[in-house]
């Protein structure tokens, strides 16, 4: 027996799907099955029995997933420690998104070290929303700020909604807002084809009937930002982003229908480190400040 096929009892258990607990674990449904198999045959016991396409958990398999969420708390408990140098300062694990990280350092942070001063917070810095989610799963991080949705086996706590908006070089004939309609042949910077944010905006395009040309795809705010500065593309991108494109000249213009993503610190489904659960306090007092 390991941790690894405790966490997958769990989030079998959680998902209630052989297919939906390998997704959210990242692997394939085969070997998720196979693990399971192996450890029941370890154990000498069923956990999970067929129910449809679906699994159940027997009762020898409920005492099974409650006991390795406890073990699997005890582990990052114990790993908690480690964050703790030679002095006692704790440390932080933050993972953020490159649009959303100007956010997290510029407000959330100082508030929080302000009531933690030692408190040494580390950004974690991930390329888009499925690698803040690997983040936290494999314990790189004790926290995550994304947008929604996330898969079901994290945790959310909603901060506020931004909007998305259009940010372009200066002198195109836009009005403000833009229709969607307007992006049709639209040169764009877009995210890596495949990832979840280039999938929603593909989506969306699928919505509206509109196709846009692609000039850049990347996942890195900075090749975003030069193509529009260079005057090669428009992008789509959050709010309070573009507040900050907007001051070096960019021009930042809404969208019609108005186009908005909630905002969240997520976590894995376990208990969290006193300094996390502070900084949630914090974030979720800001938010309703």
């Amino acid at each position: 027996m390991n941790l690894q096929q405790l966490r997958y009892v769990v989030a079998t258990a959680e998902h209630r799907t052989m297919t939906d607990a390998a997704r959210s674990l990242y692997i394939a449904q085969p070997a998720l099955s196979r693990a399971i198999r192996d450890l029941e045959r370890e154990l000498g016991m069923t956990l999970f029995a067929r129910s449809g396409r679906g699994v159940v958990v027997t009762a020898q398999g409920r005492r099974v997933v409650k006991l390795a969420r406890e073990a699997l708390g005890a582990v990052h408990e114990i790993e908690s420690l480690t964050n703790q140098g030679s002095t006692g300062e704790a440390e932080l694990r933050i993972a953020s998104t490159p649009s959303l990280e100007p956010g997290l350092a510029g407000r959330l942070l100082p508030a929080y070290t302000a009531e933690h001063p030692g408190v040494r917070v580390h950004i974690v810095r991930c390329d888009g929303r499925d690698a803040v989610v690997n983040a936290i799963r494999d314990q790189r991080a004790d926290l995550g700020l994304t947008d929604l949705p996330v898969p079901t086996d994290l945790i959310t706590h909603p901060l506020e909604r931004q909007e998305i908006v259009l940010i372009s070089p200066p002198g195109l004939d836009l009005p403000d807002p833009v229709p969607m309609g307007k992006l049709d042949g639209m040169r764009l910077a877009l995210p890596a084809r495949g990832s979840v944010r280039r999938r929603e905006l593909d989506a969306m395009f699928g919505k509206y009937a509109v196709s846009p040309v692609v000039v850049l795809e990347t996942d890195e705010r900075n090749g975003w930002l030069n193509a529009v500065r260079n005057g090669q593309a428009s992008l789509l991108w959050y709010r309070g982003m573009a507040d900050q494109a907007g001051r070096a000249g960019l021009v930042v213009r809404s969208l019609e229908p108005a186009v908005r993503r909630v905002i969240a610190v997520v976590h894995a489904r376990r208990r969290l480190p006193l300094i996390a659960q502070d900084f949630l306090a914090t974030a979720e007092k800001g938010t309703a400040a």
